[in-house]
């Protein structure tokens, strides 16, 4: 008795005790404290918390909710999180990233060709004749007949202006008679390497699908739209606004950006102050030096050891994609015999440009779809491990959606990424067994396959090809059914991922992608504080609530960006 009553002398008097209460801790008080939360750190050291410190953009504390509440200052930001799912901010590892076109057609899902063409009428109405009408989206596997959409659907409603709007996997489009006139297509023009032009099997006419490089040929002749340079500037900013808004609601921190973007433009954004997500830019692949050189030019203006916006990797295309019967097999398709896809570059091409970018020191990214794709992409890193010389490059292929089963073990063999991204499979497994069969398709979003082999993946959403909405990719990964939901185990169910596993490929297994796991990924001490608030526990709720999960709070370098109105 008399040492329990010694003890709590000494505590008493102890510097710091002050009315029973724990210590303050020593150092600056933090910017933002986040109590009472369950927090799914994707940390093996510590894989569960209830509460977060952060100073600046880095997490300083992650702990019991006792041990964060020392780090409150008179100006620290309290967030309750009232037992809510903490996890780290989603990290998209590909993502067509870019400010939304108010005037861009979205026909997603849309299941009924006349919608299309109505929707088309539309537009031409606010436009003048000659503009370009753009849009997209569209998937003919959804439409009753299954059957491809043709010119005709769009020459009655605009026939004064050109038409163009792409399938949704980006790899066809659908254009109208006046493109194919301005492009100077007839039926006698051939199909260029690598592309398509679909032509009706009686008369040999166009019928106004033009596939992977037979896009190339389109001309528009398109007249201006007339805006004054501050209107377009402004326009543009709106989009950005927009897009940014949309970002934070979707609780997305990071975007890895497959080429196409500028990072000039995301550091004017940052300069503004307006820039709420991090990401990394890559160029295209090429063997090129001058342009290798350019390449080398941006990498050292926007270096890796950067945290918001990164010149990341190079990126090239094998083949085109299932949805269009353009991905590359090692065998022909089943519903059409006559074709195995069609490749994008020859297999001396692809070796050539691995081998030049990757003795640079860059690491290179390719879409691969088919299993042949794969297989020369995988035998070309081998080749520049080879000729170069082995390292930590951490060269990615994009998609890697349909592999042989003797090519899974080389990922993690030659250290090759696997990105992926979970939402194609619910949406090309409505029609993969009618292109490639059972068997192959056996072998198609093999994540759990891939993962056992010893492989490193990272998730993202291959946005605006699906939605950026990561809670999508989450229910894919671990359902592997549609979104309107099904009975069953679902497709192929033993590739199915835990809810644990979904989200870590999402958050460090992207960062890995990006050299990046040392800061980025974790709910850790010294780690980037972005992290995103869930309105329910996605480790608890039946499957078809994950995708009616909401982000109810987006923290990015440690800035509460985003908060969901009534949460």
């Amino acid at each position: 008795m008399l040492r329990r009553v010694f003890f709590l002398v000494i505590l008493a008097l102890a510097p710091g005790w002050v009315g029973g209460c724990a210590p303050r801790h020593e150092g600056p008080p933090a910017d933002l404290v986040i109590l009472n939360a369950k927090v799914f750190t994707v940390d093996p050291e510590r894989p569960w918390a209830e509460a977060v410190a952060a100073r600046g953009e880095f997490i300083v504390a992650v702990g019991k909710n006792r041990h964060i509440r020392r780090h409150i200052g008179p100006n620290t930001e309290i967030v309750d999180a009232a037992g809510r799912l903490l996890i780290p901010g989603f990290n998209d590892a590909h993502a067509h990233y870019g400010p939304l076109d108010p005037d861009y057609i979205d026909l997603r899902y849309v299941s009924d060709k006349n919608v299309i063409a109505q929707r088309v009428k539309e537009q031409v109405a606010r436009a003048r004749p000659g503009e370009l009408i753009r849009g997209g989206r569209w998937d003919h596997e959804l439409f009753p007949d299954k059957q491809w959409p043709t010119k005709e659907l769009l020459d009655s409603v605009a026939p004064d202006n050109p038409v163009v709007l792409s399938r949704a996997d980006g790899h066809s489009t659908l254009v109208n008679s006046y493109v194919i006139r301005a492009s100077g297509i007839t039926r006698e023009t051939p199909d260029p390497p690598g592309g398509e032009i679909q032509r009706d099997p009686v008369t040999g006419e166009p019928t106004g699908i033009f596939k992977e490089t037979a896009r190339r040929l389109l001309r528009y002749n398109a007249v201006p739209v007339q805006r004054t340079p501050e209107e377009e500037a402004a326009r543009r900013r709106e989009g950005w606004e927009a897009m940014l808004e949309l970002t934070r609601r979707l609780g997305v921190t990071s975007i890895q950006h497959p080429g196409g973007g500028d990072p000039e433009e995301y550091q004017r954004l940052l300069d503004e102050g307006v820039l709420t997500v991090r990401v990394d830019v890559a160029g295209s692949l090429t063997a090129d030096p001058e342009r290798l050189d350019r390449y080398e030019g941006l990498r050292r203006r926007y270096p890796p050891e950067g945290n918001w916006i990164r010149f990341g990797y190079l990126k090239g295309f094998m083949d085109g994609t299932l949805g269009s019967g353009t991905a590359m097999f090692l065998e022909p398709y089943d519903d059409d015999p006559s074709t195995r896809g069609l490749p994008q570059m020859s297999k001396e091409e692809v070796e050539a440009r691995v081998l030049a970018a990757d003795a640079r020191g860059f690491q290179i990214g390719i879409h691969a779809i088919g299993d042949e794709a794969n297989r020369w992409v995988l035998d070309a890193y081998q080749k520049a491990r080879e000729v170069n010389g082995p390292r930590d490059s951490r060269h990615r292929i994009e998609h890697a959606q349909v592999l042989a089963p003797a090519d899974i073990p080389r990922f993690a063999e030659l250290g090759v990424v696997a990105s992926m991204q979970p939402t194609h499979c619910i949406t090309d497994k409505r029609f993969a067994e009618k292109r490639i069969g059972a068997e192959r398709s056996r072998w198609a979003y093999a994540w759990r396959s891939l993962l056992e082999a010893g492989a490193k993946i990272a998730f993202g959403t291959d946005y605006a090809v699906e939605p950026l909405n990561p809670m999508e990719g989450l229910y894919a990964a671990v359902t592997r059914k549609d979104r309107g939901g099904e009975e069953g185990p679902g497709w192929f169910p033993e590739e199915k991922l835990t809810v644990g596993e979904a989200i870590e490929l999402y958050t460090l297994g992207s960062a890995y992608a990006q050299f990046m796991e040392d800061r980025k990924g974790r709910i850790r001490e010294g780690y980037l504080a972005d992290l995103v608030m869930v309105d329910r526990d996605l480790f608890t709720v039946p499957e078809p609530e994950i995708l009616r999960a909401q982000v109810d709070l987006t923290v990015v370098g440690g800035r509460v960006v985003h908060r969901r109105e009534g949460s």
